[in-house]
């Protein structure tokens, strides 16, 4: 089966530098296959005979602490997953000059539609949608500044989301349809 790792918090601001060379051998020695990453901020596509997403987290973060001495938070998603997410980002969303556009993948323990209600959001500015796995969020970048989830930062949810962009999460789910083929 296709999975991604989605890995909270590394190569931000020169802190939990993790290459991403190294980081691909480290997944092929715990018995990943077909190990291709994407831009260095952590999304790593591989297989697994493994069925279970929360072994696999555990085996990822346990190689990772080994290898690299950080103890970094993986959320793993199956391709169907990702599937479903990406069918509900509507075609319209972008990340761009006018439109900003994200992806917050949720840990398990915060997996569910109430989520919701612990976050701020402004819906004359805001479009907010639970999928499962994920919370979609897209604003015009004119009204960022205005927008209630921007307060997410530093929130409890916060620790416990990691975040792509709709462009990147696109790209993701290209290189893990092409290994799904």
């Amino acid at each position: 089966m296709v999975y991604i790792a989605l890995l909270r918090g590394i190569n931000v601001g020169g802190k939990n530098k993790i290459d991403m060379k190294l980081l691909k051998q480290t997944f092929e020695k715990v018995g990943m296959n077909d190990v291709v990453t994407y831009i260095n901020t952590g999304n790593i596509i591989f297989s697994s005979k493994c069925s279970s997403k929360k072994e696999l987290s555990r085996i990822l973060e346990e190689a990772i602490h080994n290898v690299f001495g950080l103890l970094i938070k993986v959320v793993v998603r199956s391709f169907d997953d990702v599937k479903s997410i990406i069918n509900a980002i509507p075609d319209t969303w972008k990340n761009d000059k006018d439109m900003k556009s994200d992806v917050m993948f949720l840990w398990d323990e915060i997996d569910n539609e109430f989520v919701l209600e612990n976050l701020v959001i402004k819906p004359t500015i805001d479009t907010v949608k639970y999928v499962p796995g994920a919370i979609l969020w897209s604003v015009d970048k004119e009204n960022v500044t205005k927008s209630g989830m921007s307060k997410i930062i530093g929130s409890k949810i916060y620790k416990q989301v990691t975040i792509r962009n709709v462009n990147t999460t696109r790209k993701i789910y290209e290189l893990m349809l092409a290994q799904n083929s």
